[in-house]
């Protein structure tokens, strides 16, 4: 606050007496072509705000009072501006902040008018607000004293009703990077990461990593803040959070293993940025987490070899090879990663399907990489832009999984309309893709072309002509006869690029070659391109023994231009000599010294010492060394044929779709991609349903047996929001118990050693009081599982009977009912091979070990369906046949009713408003008439409990969800023209919608 109190008095007076200012008018063009004042273009009832007198009449100076020297050099700018803004009119400051924004988007510097605007922060309009705030962040840094003298007016909005002028506060507080206020902008981000909207919270993430540049040292707690942030449940916040996550503390893998699962179940939900940063983010945590799915192919080659070779060693190493042979077993939660984001290949974000792609590249095994190769087809669709990155890492992925974009060739031919670099990425996807099925294809597109008239491009193509000759030995003469041919042509360019290649393919079989070399040789007077001109050189002197009539007479014509020739040529002039010395010195001698002497006096340093080494080698006078004895040996060795590899080889070991993996160096902020683990970790730590399940319970007993916070109730207003229906649920059973008045006495009197035993019994006290609260007059409605003639005489239905499972509260309790219609009793029914979706569990009943001809026999199982209305596949196996059959529920009964108050309702409703709520008219079928009705169909659709309502019109239901106990609250406020409103609250978006359809159907009747 010291640094508030010492700002300078300038600023302060910056402030207060900008609208005191006498300020030049702006001249502005009429209809007639003259200057006039802008004040000539407002309209009459726009001017009663302005201060006449404080302006003349000359356009565009200063009055005579208040004018100084430097402001009639330069008059100030945005005088208009200035003016809107100080009026009394909100319809003038709303116009003049839109065009302040305006100029901001178009690059244009509006940063003068920074103490005009910070006076509107306080503003009472909500659009004036909106956009002083968007002025501010942009410019707070920039003006960071001013700034800090509206800071309470920030704080303020931190309180703000508005869920966007929160945010906007905290974005703005942000942007105030100054040491002294880090305080304030820890408290605002913790205060923000537990508002009720969404949107506040995603701001909060993004604070984050501001203030952790600002201020490293609170690294842990703003650990803390990420940590909560990344249980939240919300799509909004989950793809900032992540973002938080990799800016602070990327190496915290612990914080994910919690909300791994979540993460994966959310992603397809998540805005297209957020999935982008979560998938990165999952890609580097399972290469921590699972192990590699395609290491087992390694390991059997490996196995066979050993198996094959050493057949005589011990039977210990024998059986570490059987060892390594076992089949590969995937992780679930690896493959749940890989299922549900294989859907946004889909996605019309090139960025996601990008994401997409290279977490399938990095972790998929190698049969299922493949569904990749027709999404970065359909991107190289897409603006130039988009195509090179796509082609950059197809260019990659090619290398190593040809296979998968072979059959997709012709997506890869070049067209005349594409720019020169994604010619040439496609050119080397093309050249990757070659194999002997298809190189005649390929070489007939190069040959075409060739014939463009874009130099680099055409380069290009023959050096991928070269590559393609390389690894594939069956062309490699038809290529090196078509480079020949080409050595004819009228272009410098396609002729130069064409020895260079043919000389490289010349090092593999020069003996079979010979006619080529002399050609090459006799087109030395007409190539002009240094690099061209060297690799002939190059050529006769590497095989000079082969062209002996050839190359004296070569070396003559350089020696001629020797002082003309580049230095590159030069060299190689010299290396000619040497060698042409060593094999026909009688007649070479004296052409080898004349070039060694002209060599000697060159003005280029390289030259003049290859000179000397040279003579000092093949001459040998009396003071050289031992060395001419091998002065063969070091000219005429064997030299390896050069391998021809593709530039995108070793750029793998960057994750695909990084800057990093773009520029093929590492980037700032690139975090490297992690090896596979060699052992397998722990995968429990992934399991969090029973600790949450657990933690639930416990605060339900609390709640349950103590009178004193049962009343008080919960003291955050939105701490968690998945901890709502628990507390509902937990003070209305408080209530219920404190009412009675017996058992809450004995509970306290009870000893401390007795406490322990007692969650047992508390818990199925609670389960006894919810199964009071289900209504007795639903009818439970069957489903058929198994028909009788599907099932050979078993026929098998099922219901929901709305009964708490015991031994696991967090299921739907599902009956089901088997009848043997056979003349044949039916042995061993039970339950094998269950399929279901991610998070789904299943508790099987008991195996019926016999059921008698025309008896029927009733079992329960539990099913956990994670909130949801998949399906639960699963095998129904008798002694000698498997049925496939699923249950899917009904979205009402997915949760169990809670007794609630009035007031708790309304509390409650209050807190689950906005996208939470949904409402929707309808008109009352003819037999929902009376108000017993009405609660009869409604309970009926939806597993809920009555909450008691004073008002005849309105019929109140609350409930929870089994899995997650969030709350559904149902209001039906009926109107006298048999028409109702019908409002659902409820914290899963999915399951209110659906539930309203099924109550609307159910009323409608």
């Amino acid at each position: 606050m010291q640094r508030l109190l010492q700002l300078p008095a300038s600023a302060v007076n910056m402030v207060k007496t900008a609208q005191g200012q006498e300020e030049a008018k702006s001249p502005v063009l009429t209809p007639d072509g003259s200057q006039a004042t802008w004040y000539s273009a407002v309209r009459p009832d726009e001017l009663r705000h302005l201060r006449a007198g404080n302006v003349t009449e000359d356009t565009g100076a200063p009055a005579e009072d208040g004018g100084s020297t430097a402001a009639q050099i330069q008059p100030l700018r945005h005088d208009d501006l200035k003016e809107m803004l100080d009026s009394n009119k909100e319809s003038l400051k709303l116009e003049a902040m839109k065009r302040i924004v305006a100029m901001i988007a178009r690059g244009k510097n509006a940063s003068d008018l920074f103490p005009a605007v910070v006076k509107n922060v306080a503003c009472k309009n909500i659009e004036v607000k909106k956009l002083v705030y968007v002025y501010l962040v942009r410019y707070a840094e920039e003006q960071q004293d001013l700034a800090l003298l509206s800071i309470s007016t920030f704080q303020r909005g931190l309180k703000d009703p508005n869920q966007l002028i929160r945010a906007s506060a905290l974005r703005v507080l942000s942007s105030i990077r100054v040491t002294i206020i880090i305080p304030i902008m820890m408290l605002a981000i913790k205060e923000a990461a537990t508002d009720m909207s969404p949107y506040v919270r995603k701001t909060a993430a993004h604070a984050i990593p501001k203030l952790h540049s600002l201020d490293p040292e609170l690294k842990e707690q703003l650990i803390e803040v990420i940590e909560k942030l990344l249980t939240d449940k919300t799509t909004l916040v989950a793809g900032s959070a992540v973002m938080a996550f990799e800016g602070v503390c990327p190496e915290r893998i612990d914080l994910i293993h919690k909300n791994y699962r979540k993460l994966c179940n959310l992603l397809i939900d998540v805005e297209e940025w957020g999935q982008v940063v979560i998938i990165n983010m999952l890609t580097r945590y399972a290469r921590t987490q699972f192990l590699n799915p395609n290491v087992n192919e390694s390991t059997l080659e490996e196995g066979e070899e050993k198996e094959f070779y050493g057949s005589d060693e011990e039977e210990g190493k024998d059986e570490k090879v059987e060892k390594k042979k076992k089949p590969y077993v995937m992780d679930p939660d690896h493959r749940l990663l890989l299922h549900n984001t294989k859907s946004l290949l889909q996605s019309r974000n090139a960025a996601v399907v990008m994401a997409v792609a290279q977490l399938y590249f990095h972790l998929a095994p190698k049969a299922e990489v493949g569904v990749i190769a027709k999404a970065l087809v359909r991107l190289m669709r897409s603006h130039s832009e988009v195509q090179f990155v796509v082609l950059q890492n197809v260019a990659t992925m090619s290398i190593k999984r040809r296979g998968m974009f072979e059959p997709y060739l012709k997506s890869f031919y070049i067209r005349s309309t594409d720019p020169t670099q994604i010619k040439v990425l496609k050119l080397e996807v093309l050249t990757n893709l070659a194999n002997e099925t298809n190189i005649s294809v390929i070489l007939r597109e190069f040959q075409t072309y060739i014939k463009s008239m874009d130099k680099d491009f055409v380069a290009a193509t023959i050096q991928a002509i070269g590559r393609c000759a390389t690894a594939i030995g069956e062309v490699r003469d038809t290529c090196l006869n078509g480079l020949v041919q080409l050595l004819s042509s009228c272009d410098e360019v396609v002729v130069a690029e064409s020895v260079v290649v043919i000389k490289k393919l010349l090092q593999m079989q020069p003996e079979q070659h010979s006619d080529i070399i002399k050609h090459m040789a006799n087109l030395i007077d007409n190539i002009q391109v240094p690099m061209a001109r060297a690799s002939i050189l190059w050529l006769i002197g590497e095989y000079c023994e082969h062209v002996p009539k050839i190359a004296p007479d070569v070396l003559r014509k350089m020696a001629k231009s020797f002082t003309t020739e580049e230095d590159i040529v030069k060299l190689q002039i010299l290396n000619l000599s040497a060698k042409l010395y060593l094999t026909n010195s009688k007649q070479t001698k004296l052409l080898t010294q004349y070039v060694l002497s002209l060599a000697k006096y060159d003005q280029n340093y390289d030259v003049r010492d290859r000179a000397r080494f040279i003579r000092q080698l093949i001459m040998p006078t009396d003071k050289s060394g031992v060395l001419n004895k091998y002065a063969k040996k070091l000219f005429l060795a064997l030299k390896p044929a050069p391998v021809l590899e593709s530039p995108f080889k070793d750029r793998d070991h960057f994750q695909l779709g990084s800057l990093s993996h773009l520029l093929n160096a590492k980037a700032g902020g690139y975090q490297e991609l992690p090896n596979w683990p060699e052992v397998v970790p722990d995968p429990s730590v992934r399991n969090v349903e029973v600790m949450d399940a657990k933690r639930k319970e416990k605060k339900l007993e609390k709640a349950f047996y103590s009178d004193s916070e049962g009343e008080s109730g919960p003291t955050e207003s939105a701490n968690s929001e998945s901890c709502t229906g628990s507390r509902s649920e937990s003070s209305s059973s408080s209530n219920m118990e404190s009412s009675s008045g017996s058992e809450s006495e004995e509970s306290e009197g009870e000893p401390e050693s007795e406490k322990e035993e007692n969650p047992k019994r508390k818990t199925d006290k609670s389960s006894r009081v919810q199964t009071t609260i289900s209504p007795t007059f639903s009818s439970l409605k069957t489903y058929e599982l198994l028909h009788r003639i599907t099932g050979e005489g078993l026929a098998v239905g099922y219901c929901f009977s709305r009964q708490p499972f015991v031994p696991d509260p967090h299921m739907v309790t599902v009956q089901i009912q088997f009848t043997n219609h056979m003349d044949t009793e039916a042995r061993n029914l039970r339950i094998q091979e269950p399929r279901l979706q991610s998070g789904m569990r299943i508790k099987e009943f008991p195996e019926i070990e016999l059921l008698p001809p025309g008896e029927a026999v009733t079992v329960v199982m539990g099913i956990d369906f994670c909130d949801s209305t998949q399906a639960a596949n699963f095998q129904l196996c008798t002694h000698t046949r498997n049925f496939s059959v699923s249950v899917q529920p009904p979205v009402g009964e997915l949760m169990a009713p809670v007794f609630m108050m009035e007031n708790e309702f309304k509390k409650q409703q209050g807190q689950l408003m906005g996208m939470n709520e949904i409402k929707e008219a309808l008109i009352l079928g003819d037999a929902c008439q009376s108000h017993c009705v009405i609660i009869q169909r409604v309970t009926s659709a939806a597993n809920l409990s009555q909450v008691p309502c004073g008002s005849d019109q309105e019929c109140r239901f609350a409930g929870k969800t089994v899995t997650s106990g969030s709350l559904v609250l149902v209001t039906v406020m009926t109107k006298g023209d048999r028409t109702a409103q019908l409002t659902v609250n409820c914290e899963k978006m999915v399951i209110g919608t659906m539930l309203v359809k099924d109550i609307l159907h159910a009323l409608s009747q």
